[in-house]
This record gives structure tokens, C-alpha cells and sequence, in this order.
């Protein structure tokens, strides 16, 4: 008899946590498993990967207004998500100003703590053996799903971002297993939860070289240079991500600048969308980088400019475990990240990328010397060649969360 298991999750945009969804359901022996997918909002580039073995469940409108604009939300008449939202700012008001300094991350927990129990319940589905929630708010699968065994990601670093642990806790208490997709992954969210140690098991996002590398030849070469040129004496960088705090594109114009100054011809191309473009659009200006540091913007397919770039940069200032700094490796790119505390779970420094200071002159001189060391990016060029990058055998551990195997 097969498992019968749910997964949820916002949306489907381009992001990290999005694409090791992806590369999850595809990897999944569907003789074993039936799979719900229960996706808030049916939005993004990745809706179109889903395998077609997954029942993909209906949308249901109230939990597509979780992070809809709340003017769009009340002109529709979900006035009861705008007010528990509302609420939900008051509160978070009130802890900012017993917490201080503190940013404005964990407002996410008051939001998901204050609208879940206005949503419908999803126990007409039925009872599931394994209910997923594959990203925050994990309040949705806690309250809202019945299931023998229930799971939570974490797709982030636990160290760098502002939670209510005391508000967040109980949800997380919940859940029967936590998943973690590295070890310093784990270290830094015990930091923070030390108590839910017992239940963390260890499934690192699962990728397909297939997939990444199938995607990056489907566009025409004529096609990408005309964004990517190819100058002579010219080094292209490229960095992909959400336009967001934890991805430190404010400072690349900075970055950028240094290594011009340095000596170092290159030109920056930023691929992404987000909150934070009017602010890396300002640095840009301020920086005076207008003809160094390119915004491509969002693109449906990032993979054939990772496969044109000469070196791909993760400039972050946190990172989980970077989807993104794997598939460049699975691409065959020299690939240099700023040394966050995860890095060196992901980057074998000098062997398979660079990892460079995070202090703005540091990383310039760091990415700037690399630049200029041809026999350096040969030779990590020559060494992500001869690796594997698959993971999809991660997916065989499943059965530790249906069936606690390892305890």
C-alpha cells in the first residue's frame, strides 16, 4: 500500500527552498507514494515542474492573502486576514520595543501565529501519513492538516535572523521531525530551540545535474550574450537570489567599485527581484556603477546565464545551503562565496570555490585576485568536473520520518 503524504508550501517563485521542492517531487518513486501538494498561491516560474504524478490541490483563496497586499486582500473582502494581520503588527509592535535592537524578521511569526486560525481547516482532506511543510508558516500544517507524522524544514540560518523563540516554539514542538539541510544548519537552530534536539533529522536539498543542466541549454547563445556579452579583458560576475537583506546586494556596488579600483576589469550582473532594488539601485548611483553593476531582473530560467558567466559570486551575508552556489558547481563555474557561517559546509575553499571575507574590502581584493588568476579558476573548473553533485538519493530517507527508523 502506498504512503500517503501532503507537502505545502507558499508559492513557486524562483528561490532556493522552491527549486529543492522541485527537485524532491522528482525524485520520488511514485509507486511508493501518493503526494498532495498543497501550494497557498499557484504562482511562479516552478508550477510548470511539478510532476504530473502529483495531485496538486486546489487553491483556496483565504490562504492565497497570507502575503497578498492588504489593500488588494480588503477590496476582495478578506477582511478577517487583513484584521488578524493587523493584529498581528500590533503585537509584533509591542515586542520590538521590549526586544531592542531587533529587525524585523520575526514579525512573520506574529503574522502566521494571528491569521492561521482564521483559515479554513484542511481535515476534509483526511488523515495523512506524512503532512510536509516545506517552508514557514509551519503553523499551517501544526493546526490545520491531521496526519500520523508531521515534518518541518529549515531552510535558513537560525543565527542571523530575529524569531520569537518563546512565540515560536510551540509550533515547532508540534511537529514529530525537523529537518535540517546541513549540519551548521542544525548547530545554529539549536542555538536558538536547543530542546527540539530529538527531532532533527538530516536531508540536504536534493538537486538534479540533469535537470540544471538540461535547463541551461535552452536558450540560444545570441540570446544570453546580448545580456551577458562577452567583452575581451572583461571578467563577467553573476549573482542570483531574491533581492532581500540576507543576500547583501546593497553592497556589490561597493564591492564592485574596489575591484575596479584594483585594477580589475569586470562587470557585475545581478539576476533576481525583490524588496530591496530601489536600495541596491540607490548604491548603484551612489557607487557610481551604472556601467559595472547590471540588475537583469527576474528571469523564468536563470541556468544558461550561470553557464555564461566567468565567475558566479553569493555575496551573502547568511545563507542556509545555497541551491544556487551548487548548481554554478554543477555548471562547471568557479564559484566564490563570502564566508557566512554555512559556507564551508557547501565550499571546500580552493578545491571547489573560494570563500572571501565578508568585509567590503576584503571580499574586493579577495574576488579581485581571483579574477586575475586564470590557473586558479582552471583549476577549480578542472576539480567540479570530475564531481558528483547529485543528491537525489537524499530522497531515500523518507522513511526516517514516516517510520522513525533512526530512533
Amino acid at each position: 500500500m502506498k504512503n500517503h503524504i501532503f507537502i505545502s508550501i507558499h508559492y513557486l517563485e524562483i528561490g532556493g527552498a522552491e527549486t529543492s521542492l522541485i527537485g524532491l517531487l522528482q525524485a520520488l518513486d511514485y509507486s511508493k507514494y501518493d503526494v498532495d501538494l498543497f501550494v497557498y498561491s499557484h504562482r511562479g516560474e516552478l508550477m510548470q515542474f511539478i510532476p504530473k504524478e502529483v495531485n496538486l490541490l486546489p487553491e483556496i483563496p483565504e490562504y492565497a492573502q497570507i502575503e497578498r497586499p492588504m489593500k488588494d486582500a480588503l477590496r476582495d473582502g478578506y477582511w478577517r486576514i487583513v484584521l488578524r494581520r493587523l493584529i498581528a503588527k500590533r503585537r509584533f509592535a509591542r515586542y520590538k520595543k521590549s526586544k531592542h535592537p531587533v529587525d524585523n524578521g520575526a514579525v512573520f511569526g506574529y503574522v502566521f501565529d494571528s491569521v492561521t486560525p482564521v483559515l479554513p481547516s484542511l481535515e476534509y482532506l483526511g488523515e495523512y501519513d506524512l503532512a510536509i511543510s516545506f517552508l514557514t508558516p509551519h503553523n499551517i500544517v501544526a493546526d490545520k492538516v491531521k496526519a500520523k507524522k508531521k515534518a518541518a524544514w529549515i531552510h535558513t540560518d537560525y543565527s542571523k535572523i530575529d524569531v520569537d523563540a518563546e512565540l515560536e516554539l510551540p509550533v515547532w514542538s508540534k511537529f514529530d521531525h525537523v529537518v535540517s539541510i546541513s549540519d551548521q544548519v542544525t548547530e545554529n537552530f539549536l542555538g536558538v530551540f536547543p530542546s527540539l534536539k530529538d527531532k532533527i533529522v538530516r536531508i540536504d536539498n536534493i538537486l538534479s545535474p540533469k535537470f540544471v543542466r538540461g535547463r541551461a541549454g535552452q536558450l540560444p547563445p545570441e540570446v544570453v550574450n546580448k545580456e551577458i556579452p562577452k567583452e575581451d579583458g572583461v571578467t563577467n560576475l553573476l549573482s542570483v537570489g531574491r533581492f532581500c537583506y540576507a543576500k547583501n546586494y546593497d553592497n556589490v556596488p561597493d564591492i564592485c567599485r574596489r575591484i575596479i579600483e584594483s585594477g580589475a576589469n569586470v562587470r557585475w550582473y545581478l539576476i533576481g527581484y525583490g524588496g530591496d532594488e530601489p536600495l541596491i539601485r540607490s548604491k548603484i548611483a551612489e557607487a557610481g556603477m551604472e556601467d559595472r553593476v547590471i540588475i537583469l531582473g527576474k528571469k523564468s530560467n536563470p541556468y544558461p546565464f550561470i553557464k555564461a558567466c566567468d565567475i558566479y559570486v553569493q555575496p551573502s551575508r547568511y545563507e542556509g545551503n545555497s541551491v544556487t552556489v551548487r548548481e554554478a558547481q554543477i555548471l562547471c563555474k568557479p564559484v566564490v562565496v563570502t564566508d557566512y557561517s554555512t559556507a564551508r559546509n557547501q565550499v571546500n575553499d580552493g578545491v571547489d570555490g573560494v570563500i572571501v571575507p565578508l568585509d567590503n574590502e576584503e571580499c574586493a581584493h579577495a574576488i579581485s585576485e581571483l579574477c586575475g588568476d586564470l590557473l586558479m579558476q582552471e583549476c577549480i573548473i578542472n576539480n567540479v568536473l570530475t564531481m558528483d553533485f547529485g543528491n537525489l538519493a537524499e530522497v531515500e530517507k523518507l522513511p526516517l520520518l514516516l517510520y522513525d527508523i533512526f530512533e
